[in-house]
């Protein structure tokens, strides 16, 4: 009987874990099944953009496998049962069995943060809502309100700017938390330049139809309320008897198979590796790289090596023209150095171009 490995979510770290495992088990016959709920490829990096009004390539995930014998399997994952080792899907085939698991479910917008934020705000964080967000814009020309002052929001109001709507960004803490003291202050200057009025260690407590509720009793008219504080991740895993840490995030050792089930395999935005991990495709493509090899590994009888992250910067997109790549340590802290402007901005496209060349290739 032909091995079975099912890969559930086609993100930058499943996708790269499926069609690196096919590639080295090519000639073993095992098969490779990669379930998504949508049969494109979402470059989540650029989900500002969509949702700005640009146009973005079409990536068909049946173009991203050609060639690589990958079964896909468009379906939403609803439930999963890891004694009977069964995948439950809302379409055909509903239920798929497999060898070996790689849950890579990624994570989305955390809109039950606060009352009504589900209700009334327009989240980020999949193409349908980029899409839906980008057609409330276009048809409601009135103020925007980013509400949360990590990469998304900043990209976000950026963009939106850039488009020429009125930006205001929400922070609860500062914008940029994970900046140096220049990239934060680079970031400050590009907003202000481009007319986005930001609000740090403002926290908002409640979303209405028309406005926004904050902390200290104060409410904000609000046109568009744009939802980027904070992301959660599936509860199908902690639902199935995975051990998972306090946020639902499997809970992984470091060949990044389940603690609790070592047939099952847990990689990008719902997994938890023992050590901060960002959430990016910069931790999400490693991780499915390294993955594809170790479950090639475990069904050729070789032992999973662990797996090894370093960081080196990360990139914020301040419209088309601008932007801060922060030089970072292994462990991903800021140092001092920053690199700004135009040439920031070239070096991200030239990263996010990269990344989907490499996923293809």
């Amino acid at each position: 009987m032909k091995d079975r490995i099912v890969v559930l979510g086609a993100g930058y770290a499943g996708l790269a874990a499926a069609k690196r495992a096919a590639r080295r088990l090519r000639r073993t016959g095992a098969r490779v099944t990669l379930v998504n709920a949508t049969d494109r490829f979402v470059e989540r990096v650029r989900l500002h953009q969509l949702a700005a009004g640009q146009r973005l390539p079409d990536l068909p995930l049946a173009g991203l496998l050609s060639g690589t014998g990958i079964e896909l399997v468009v379906a939403r994952v609803v439930g999963i049962d890891p004694v009977a080792r069964t995948v439950g899907l809302d379409a055909p085939p509903y239920t798929v069995g497999y060898d070996l698991l790689v849950y890579a479910l990624g994570s989305g917008s955390d809109v039950a943060a606060v009352p009504g934020a589900r209700e009334h705000a327009y989240p980020l964080a999949t193409g349908d809502e980029a899409a839906l967000l980008r057609a409330r814009l276009a048809s409601e020309k009135g103020p925007v309100t980013v509400v949360g002052g990590g990469l998304t929001g900043i990209e976000a109001a950026a963009e939106f700017a850039a488009a020429g709507l009125r930006a205001e960004l929400l922070s609860a803490g500062l914008v940029g938390p994970g900046l140096s003291a220049r990239g934060r202050r680079h970031v400050h200057r590009a907003l202000a330049r481009m007319g986005v009025s930001v609000r740090e260690h403002t926290r908002v407590t409640g979303v209405g139809p028309e406005s926004v509720l904050l902390a200290d009793g104060d409410e904000l008219r609000a046109g568009t309320v744009v939802w980027a504080a904070g992301f959660r991740v599936p509860a199908l895993a902690s639902a199935a008897g995975l051990a998972t840490d306090e946020h639902g995030r499997m809970l992984v050792d470091r060949t990044l198979r389940s603690v609790s089930h070592p047939d099952v395999f847990g990689i990008g935005d719902a997994a938890a590796a023992g050590h901060a991990t960002r959430m990016a495709c910069q931790t999400g493509l490693p991780m499915g790289v390294c993955t594809g090899r170790g479950v090639a590994d475990l069904l050729t009888g070789r032992e999973p090596r662990p797996a090894r992250f370093r960081y080196v910067w990360q990139n914020i997109s301040l419209g088309r023209h601008d932007g801060v790549t922060q030089f970072t340590r292994a462990d991903d802290s800021p140092v001092d150095a920053i690199m700004t402007g135009a040439a920031s901005a070239a070096f991200k496209e030239t990263i996010t171009r990269g990344t989907v060349w490499t996923i293809r290739h």
